[in-house]
């Protein structure tokens, strides 16, 4: 770990559906939240894989990265992540290594190994029914070498892609990516925003067992948390009633929109599921400007993260906006 120095802010955009809105307009907010994102100096605006999913919009990353990339001129841009056993690593290498060749020095690629949805949906997505995910450190390496530089008589080329050198990240919820980030010498970025459980675990395993590589000469550990920023603490408890909404619906195997929120959450959800989702938002920082000053300094303090990435799952656009101002404001004063 380095000294004590001011830590990078992100974004991890899904680009929400809320209800009663449109997929168009859940884009056309996307891009207004990068721009601002951009204007307000966050590092990155990453976008994540997900299928079946009718609120959230992001299924496409590249595509919708590539508008997002458009629409900015510094910003770094990037899946977090591409769950690569969806796809063969050449596709992903031409998509990033387009996204590359179009907007040089500005594009990431995050990698996940899960399907990014229920296992109906893994199907028809082709995944293998022997189980892509066991093939995912193999993946990766092939991946890494379709952006290094062609070997002599290699028959197939990442075109574009080759060459490109387009920065590789594993992200993980458990151990497993943790292990390989720290073999392969790669940045690794944590799911704590909806897998608490093993993320002090995860970032240990990691930076104990990391081997300097070409990529990387000493580990990186991201950490991703949602945030909920508001004048008033009320007001931020109030608004991130609609994430506690969204994971229980995702617990009862009803996914949809995001839900509007609502002033006593327990009058809409059991004891029960209210429990559930609030262990698996239990890292969550909700409140006023003091109060997520104070939450994101003692996570930084626990974690030592090099970086922190910021979920902001809120049905208000503008609410949305405004809270991550409000991050955006407490970024200088926030130290590991």
């Amino acid at each position: 770990m380095s000294d004590s120095s001011t830590v990078p802010l992100s974004v991890l955009d899904l680009s929400p559906i809320t209800q009663g809105s449109t997929i168009p307009q859940a884009f056309n907010r996307s891009r207004e939240l990068a721009i601002q994102a951009e204007k307000l100096g966050y590092h990155r605006y990453w976008m994540a894989e997900h299928h079946n999913m009718t609120g959230i919009g992001s299924a496409a990353t590249s595509v919708l990265l590539g508008y997002i990339a458009g629409a900015t001129s510094t910003i770094r841009v990037g899946s977090g992540g591409v769950m690569l056993p969806n796809h063969a690593p050449l596709v992903i290498a031409e998509q990033f290594g387009t996204l590359e060749s179009l907007y040089p020095g500005r594009i990431d690629l995050g990698l996940g190994r899960a399907p990014g949805t229920d296992q109906v949906t893994a199907q028809a997505l082709r995944r293998s029914k022997n189980g892509a995910a066991e093939h995912f450190p193999d993946d990766v390496l092939e991946l890494q070498s379709y952006f290094d530089d062609a070997l002599p008589h290699q028959q197939v080329k990442a075109v574009p892609g080759q060459g490109l050198r387009v920065p590789i990240w594993l992200l993980g919820s458990s151990l497993y990516s943790a292990q390989l980030a720290a073999k392969l010498g790669l940045p690794f970025a944590f799911a704590s925003h909806f897998a608490p459980d093993m993320l002090l675990q995860a970032l240990a395993l990691y930076r104990e067992n990391f081997k300097p590589s070409a990529a990387l000469a000493k580990p990186y550990a991201m950490v991703c948390i949602n945030v909920v920023a508001a004048d008033t603490t009320h007001e931020a408890k109030f608004i991130f009633t609609s994430l506690q909404q969204q994971f229980i619906h995702l617990l009862r195997g009803t996914p949809g929109p995001l839900p509007r929120p609502v002033e006593d959450i327990s009058s809409v959800v059991a004891r029960h599921e209210l429990y559930s989702a609030d262990h698996t938002l239990s890292l969550s920082v909700v409140g006023d400007k003091e109060t997520v000053r104070t939450g994101l300094q003692n996570l930084l303090k626990e974690t030592q993260a090099d970086e922190l990435m910021i979920n902001g799952q809120i049905y208000d656009h503008q609410a949305r906006m405004h809270s991550f101002k409000i991050i955006s404001e407490i970024g200088p004063d926030l130290t590991r």
